[in-house]
C-alpha cells in the first residue's frame, strides 16, 4: 500500500521516525499547505466573479500605490480596480 501525502486519517500508520515535544498540527508539508491554499482562492474568487490581472510596475509606483491605499484604508488590488474603473469612465 503507497503512502497518500493527502490522508489525514491514517497519518500515524506510516510515520518514519517519532519525534519529542508536540504533534504537527498539519500533516501535510508547507509547501503542500500554501499549493492547497492557493487552489482554494482561486476557487474562492472564480466562483465571486474574479478574474486574475498581473503586471509589473516600478518600485516607486508599487510604493505610492501601497501608500494611497494604507491612506485610503483599502486594499492595493481595490485601489488599483478603483483607478482603471475611473480610466474607462472617463
Amino acid at each position: 500500500m503507497a503512502k497518500e501525502t493527502t490522508d489525514r486519517t491514517t497519518i500515524d500508520l506510516f510515520a518514519s521516525e517519532t519525534r519529542r515535544g508536540r504533534p504537527r498540527s498539519n500533516p501535510l508539508s508547507r509547501e503542500q499547505q500554501l499549493k492547497i491554499n492557493k487552489r482554494n482562492q482561486i476557487q474562492r474568487d472564480r466562483a465571486n466573479g474574479l478574474k486574475r490581472i498581473e503586471l509589473k510596475v516600478s518600485q516607486d509606483l508599487y510604493d505610492a500605490l501601497n501608500q494611497q491605499a494604507l491612506d485610503s484604508n483599502i486594499s492595493r488590488s481595490q485601489l488599483i480596480e478603483f483607478i482603471l474603473q475611473q480610466q474607462l469612465d472617463n
